[in-house]
């Protein structure tokens, strides 16, 4: 399929495109699973509370089973006693499983998005940025231009590099090549920009 290309002039053209990538079928629920799951393995779980194996110090008996009096116990270490273990307490990063995704899934995931971004008009390629913007008021304009002032750049080497400066103190802008995206990047801004090599870069990962 044919969608537009422009360049920061406004000027159209128009640049040949995976159907499977930018005309592929939107699958919601997809979308919904994969972005819950990475949602979920960004959360930080940095608490961490000693269970009753991990307290240090002896595991005998405290005193004899009957003829004391007293209820039955084990070790100090049990969670009713002050310094004993923890139950039930948070375990730290290392003891929460992270939830996988396959390649597939991120693929199609990916692929709805876009389609639906396209499809609502909020897709932009430019042509390669090929001049260096140095200043963020020349890039600021472009956004307002184009009414991109919530947006992702998924750009090529070059272009990042001749931009990058300009845009990366810009509020809700994110500049990014095609290795480090995420469904959830892409669901995250209004706006998702390419460059027309970055394009290409991307549809080599689908074919």
């Amino acid at each position: 399929m044919k969608i537009d290309k422009i360049n920061i002039d406004g000027k159209k053209n128009s640049i040949e495109v995976l159907d499977k990538i930018f005309a592929a079928k939107i699958n919601k629920q997809l979308v919904s699973n994969v972005l819950y799951k990475t949602n979920a393995n960004y959360k930080g779980r940095k608490a961490k509370t000693k269970q009753q194996n991990e307290i240090k110090g002896s595991t005998s008996k405290i005193y004899a089973q009957k003829g004391t009096g007293n209820a039955r116990h084990a070790s100090r270490k049990a969670p009713i006693f002050v310094g004993g273990g923890v139950a039930h307490g948070p375990k730290g990063e290392s003891k929460y499983k992270k939830r996988r995704l396959n390649k597939s899934e991120k693929k199609l995931s990916i692929a709805s998005i876009l389609t639906e971004k396209n499809k609502g008009s909020n897709l932009i390629i430019f042509d390669d940025f090929e001049k260096k913007i140095l200043k963020t008021k020349e890039m600021n304009q472009i956004l307002i231009k184009f009414e991109a002032k919530n947006s992702i750049f998924i750009l090529d080497k070059k272009s990042r590099e001749n931009i990058y400066k300009s845009a990366r103190n810009i509020p809700n802008v994110k500049i990014t090549d095609t290795n480090h995206f995420s469904a959830f990047d892409l669901a995250k801004y209004k706006k998702i920009i390419f460059t027309e090599t970055s394009i290409k870069e991307l549809e080599k990962r689908y074919t």
